[in-house]
């Protein structure tokens, strides 16, 4: 029946549309649409003739708004429990408690629909339903940039051949992007009434907290004298975003390899007296090292080896992003979008625990914002970057990903306010923003900024300054800034350990997310495709991919590594691959934490 009505619908818009100039890129978004809904309802609905089917449906959306309620008191009692400040593993304990508890409500809930129970696959998702859901997702982003890209194309031409088509040419942007909101909606809609919401946030405690457990292990060994340790010295000629991600590659390794980290600090160039001055220690019982010291990759028996930075590393782990353990790739693919970036926000969540100084600047800058929800994270950097990594993009760029992330969000509840966490290395930006868009309510300290100029960022104020606007963007609800940029894909990073699945929660407006150092990024052609220009790829389905980037408008760049052809193709045509190496599976410590008493 629903087949039926939306083929009517197509053809007597086809008689319609042929009628009218650029009848056919509208079709285009047209039949894009209709596809999209029917695919959609017969994802949900494999019989289409089946009314008790229907009926479950009807009634998963009548007790919605109540798993609304109880999942927006998990979201916070888990957002508490992932940032970790001033909690006490007691604390911690009895919080994981309260989080199982909500879930175990919210699952009761969905008990008493009539959804079969044959249809929850033993109450957590199949790891192919997951990949379809977020595929679904991005095939929406991607034929969105692709169309609008293409038009954006036709509009710089019309200027100045046919400017009477002008007023068509921005209709066809202002509907169809209306079009791809509500295929958003739909999709995010999916999650909502599939019956696994709950699953996902018990998964991505007990996960995360897996893995945790795992670091303490690793770190706070029985015998420190004994035990085999990784040297790194913090202080790597680079800023502070930077000197982070050397920290998680130190502690990547160190936990490839079951070696303790020491992690030297003293004498570090933002802080003087060390690391454990705004963070805990990475160790609480093995914070030094006797013996011979042997430079990487050392041999089995050497007690201490020294790793040095990434850039110059040899032989190199194989422990480096994008890679995951094998051992637990299957569960974080199932839970997130994005495995390599689950992987690295865990390691960057046990790093960064903060010393009571630091919970104590945090929680009162948090009061002086009056830090509250929705918002979004937006962190524009300039000085020394422009022109050398990273072009310059104004912020009138950055706030027109702003405005449609809460168009977005208008479609599924009330946004009384808009509002951002504006983080910057240019203090002039704050001023320019709040005059250019006095309807947002605007976060941030311009102080901040102006201690992140070249000449004081590496101070003690200008240390607090970044740990404060690392904290906040990661807090927030949505991410719009440059991956070029190392605190942003930090902030990115940080913020995968907040939620079960924040991979979808970011506007970069130049790179994809990478890790300096990483492996390459690899994904495989599931779709052929043909070259319509010189600069286009020659696709097999089952070709990898090296990427290179993403345009934003439906293309990707990359390598075809059967062809070794360096060239554009469609980036909807390919899916990533999850790198699953053969880490420590860390048997002595449990899968799953014993119960709080």
């Amino acid at each position: 029946m629903c087949l039926n009505s939306c083929l009517l619908v197509y053809q007597m818009m086809v008689k319609i549309l042929r009628q009218v100039p650029w009848g056919r890129a509208m079709l285009f978004l047209l039949l894009v649409w209709l596809i999209f809904i029917v695919i959609s309802i017969g994802f949900l609905r494999p019989d289409h003739q089946n009314q008790q089917q229907n009926q479950r449906i009807s009634q998963a959306l009548r007790d919605l708004q109540s798993l609304r309620h109880q999942r927006e008191e998990i979201n916070k009692l888990l957002t508490e429990y992932n940032s970790g400040l001033s909690l006490k593993q007691d604390e911690k304990d009895a919080l994981l408690k309260s989080i199982q508890d909500k879930v175990a409500d919210s699952s009761h809930i969905i008990a008493n629909t009539n959804e079969p129970a044959e249809n929850n696959g033993g109450g957590k998702p199949s790891l192919a339903y997951e990949r379809v859901r977020r595929r679904l997702y991005m095939d929406a982003e991607e034929m969105w940039f692709f169309v609008s890209g293409q038009v954006k194309q036709l509009q710089k031409k019309a200027q100045i051949t046919a400017p009477h088509l002008m007023p068509l040419l921005n209709k066809i942007l202002e509907e169809g992007v209306e079009h791809k909101r509500s295929m958003v909606k739909d999709v995010d809609r999916l999650s909502e009434v599939d019956g696994y919401a709950d699953w996902r946030l018990k998964e991505a405690v007990e996960l995360s907290d897996l893995v945790q457990r795992r670091l303490i292990h690793l770190q706070n060994p029985e015998n420190c004298e004994k035990s085999k340790k990784l040297l790194c010295n913090l202080n790597k000629g680079c800023g502070y975003g930077c000197q982070l991600h050397h920290a998680v590659y130190c502690l990547l390794v160190a936990y490839g390899t079951q070696r303790t980290l020491i992690l030297r600090s003293k004498g570090w160039r933002y802080n003087r007296a060390g690391w454990e001055q705004v963070f805990r220690p990475v160790s609480d019982t093995c914070t030094d090292f006797t013996g011979h010291v042997h430079n990487w990759p050392g041999h089995a028996d050497s007690e201490v080896v020294l790793l040095g930075i990434v850039d110059s590393v040899s032989p190199r782990p194989p422990y480096l992003p994008l890679a995951v353990p094998k051992d637990l790739a299957e569960r974080i693919s199932r839970l997130h979008g994005d495995p390599a970036v689950w992987w690295v926000g865990q390691f960057l969540k046990y790093l960064l625990r903060p010393q009571p100084n630091t919970v104590n600047m945090l929680k009162d800058a948090a009061s002086k914002f009056n830090f509250q929800r929705p918002i979004v994270g937006v962190h524009i950097r300039r000085t020394d970057k422009v022109g050398t990594e990273a072009a310059f993009h104004p912020v009138d760029e950055y706030m027109e990903h702003v405005e449609e992330y809460y168009k977005q969000l208008e479609l599924s509840k009330p946004v009384t306010t808009k509002r951002i966490y504006l983080a910057s290395d240019d203090y002039k930006v704050f001023a320019e923003t709040k005059k250019k868009y006095p309807e947002y309510e605007i976060l941030g300290d311009p102080q901040i900024a102006k201690t992140a100029a070249v000449s004081t960022r590496y101070s003690d104020g200008a240390l607090n300054g970044l740990i404060q606007d690392l904290y906040f963007l990661s807090q927030s609800d949505y991410l719009v800034c440059t991956f070029s940029s190392q605190v942003c894909r930090v902030a990115y990073e940080i913020m995968q350990s907040l939620h079960p699945d924040a991979s979808t929660r970011f506007r970069s407006l130049d790179d994809i997310y990478y890790y300096g150092g990483q492996g390459i990024h690899r994904k495989v052609a599931v779709m052929s495709h043909r070259p319509k220009s010189p600069d286009e790829m020659d696709l097999a389905a089952g070709d990898i991919v090296g990427v290179a980037g993403n345009h934003w408008d439906g293309y990707s760049k990359g390598r075809n590594l059967r062809t070794n052809q360096v060239a554009l193709y469609p980036s909807f045509k390919v899916d990533d691959i999850v790198e699953a190496v053969d880490f420590p599976t860390y048997t002595q410590v449990p899968l799953t934490a014993k119960p709080a008493t």
